[in-house]
């Protein structure tokens, strides 16, 4: 006779699919997550190392160091201040209709558990729900990072206007105060659930809490802090060109975090978006190129390098919200518009010509965010503002929205510039009663070896020409009577080893 086993079945191994992990609570999806940690990694590229590169070469070789360290320092100090009172200040709950409440996000009961945007519901007449409030599927922390990333951007985007001159010790003073005082304003007034949110003001991903913002505050602080030298001005040429390029591949490919981010999932959104960034950034570096080539005569690389910028920045405000076909109109406005601010308007305008903007940022920021502001008023289509907008029928102008859209678009456009110029000015006057926003002339005459007491380059010179006109050979006076100096022992003893020498 079979007697059944008495003997129990031991439990299931533990594995990656079991249903009740510790650390995978129900509302977890790991997709979601996963791709929101890859998307705050392509974005931090983009700053480190991808701005660092760029901006340390496409300076003249005695700003490398400094303009390099500008970046690299703007970067730190925000994600102190970020995790400090910053992301929730931007990201919290409503203090004001543009800014929320301060407060850490340090501590485990906040980072792990479910993000949640707590200001983004949106009411409609009456006091009826339309949209309920932004949770994604994954953990504080990971919203945090993410938009730690976007924030340490646009401070790295405005050091650009303030490259070969600024006192670092100012700067150093200016990255946490205007992160606290203006950035964080405009996060949350667009993204935060703050008043230009809840009023439709579409800005997909940054074209105006980002670029605009730092255009505009990078062309306020390079009045404040004032001009580099003449000769500077006169001539800044790259020291690097091949590693300017790479800093702007690394920025050119990290806008698919950039842009495939701001949905918080990886989504039908993500997906357009990522693929219209890619088009419009071709399209616009193309579009400059052209127009470098009739009117100058040869292609510029450093010209192709901002017009791949503008492209990029010109897509942000609807990059998950309009069709591909219109990404090309965007792209080939992108590299048309900007470049007729930077090569025609720029030389009429008294102010811009005074303002010393040394990178173009406000051409190739705050003109193409704007711009792309404008256009994704008008192309943004209903079917794609509907899986991402908070306002229920939103949708461009050429697709029914009305000139309404427009005159929203234009209105936060306007409220993020007031703001910057008035934020900024206020913080650079602060900071100038106690340290000088600029280097003394004897500093500035010198660069970095002043600035850090560090060198990038081990080379002579900073792009200067060999004299070749003297002897091949020099004598010695006295103590070397009767040795003969060769050029090659003349540039030795200068350190120049391994300089080219133009003939």
């Amino acid at each position: 006779m079979h007697f059944p086993s008495t003997r129990m079945a031991s439990p299931p191994e533990p594995g990656p699919y079991m249903p009740d992990l510790p650390a995978v609570p129900a509302w977890l999806n790991k997709g979601d997550s996963a791709w929101q940690l890859v998307a705050a990694t392509f974005v931090g590229l983009q700053s480190m190392p991808g701005l660092v590169v760029l901006y340390g070469s496409i300076v003249k070789k005695k700003w490398a160091v400094n303009s390099a360290f500008m970046a690299l320092y703007a970067y730190a100090s925000t994600l102190i201040v970020w995790v400090l009172v910053g992301f929730r200040m931007a990201f919290g709950e409503r203090m004001l209709p543009f800014w929320a409440k301060a407060g850490p996000a340090l501590t485990q009961d906040f980072l792990v558990r479910r993000a949640v945007f707590p200001a983004t519901a949106h009411y409609g007449r009456g006091g009826v729900l339309e949209t309920p409030r932004t949770e994604p599927y994954y953990p504080e922390a990971s919203l945090v990072l993410f938009e730690f990333e976007f924030a340490a951007i646009t401070l790295v985007l405005l050091a650009g206007s303030l490259l070969g001159r600024m006192n670092i010790k100012a700067w150093m003073a200016f990255t946490p105060l205007w992160l606290l005082f203006s950035y964080t304003v405009g996060a949350f007034s667009l993204w935060g659930g703050g008043f230009l949110y809840q009023w439709g003001v579409i800005d997909y991903s940054g074209g105006y809490v980002i670029h605009l913002s730092s255009g505009i505050a990078g062309f306020t602080a390079a009045y404040w802090v004032g001009p580099r030298l003449k000769s500077d001005r006169d001539r800044f040429s790259p020291n690097n060109i091949l590693l300017m390029i790479a800093g702007g591949g690394l920025l050119w490919l990290g806008w698919a975090g950039f842009n495939g981010g701001a949905p918080y999932a990886p989504n039908v959104t993500a997906s357009v978006a990522v693929l219209n960034t890619n088009v419009s950034a071709a399209t616009s570096l193309l579009t400059w190129t052209c127009l470098d080539v009739i009117f100058f005569g040869k292609p510029s690389v450093i010209g192709a390098v901002q017009g791949m910028m503008t492209g990029l920045v010109c897509i942000t405000p609807g990059a998950g919200l309009v069709h591909t076909w219109s990404t090309m109109l965007i792209g080939m406005s992108a590299g048309s518009v900007p470049w007729f601010t930077m090569m025609i308007l720029h030389k009429k305008s008294t102010l811009l010509m005074k303002v010393d903007d040394t990178l173009a940022v406000f051409h190739t920021h705050a003109v193409a965010g704007v711009l792309g502001g404008v256009l994704t008023g008008l192309l943004a289509t209903p079917e794609l503002c509907a899986l991402d907008s908070p306002i229920p029928g939103a949708r461009g102008v050429f697709y029914g929205g009305g000139i309404v859209q427009i005159g929203k678009q234009l209105g936060g456009a306007l409220f993020v510039t007031v703001w910057n110029l008035v934020v900024t000015s206020a913080i650079l006057l602060c900071i100038g009663l106690f340290i000088p926003l600029r280097m003394p002339e004897d500093q500035l005459m010198i660069g970095d070896d002043a600035a850090h007491g560090e060198e990038a380059y081990a080379l002579w010179g900073d792009g200067e020409k060999f004299d070749l006109t003297r002897p091949e050979t020099t004598r010695t006076g006295a103590s070397g009577a009767g040795r003969e100096d060769t050029v090659e022992q003349r540039l030795t003893s200068m350190g120049a080893r391994g300089v080219t020498i133009q003939l």
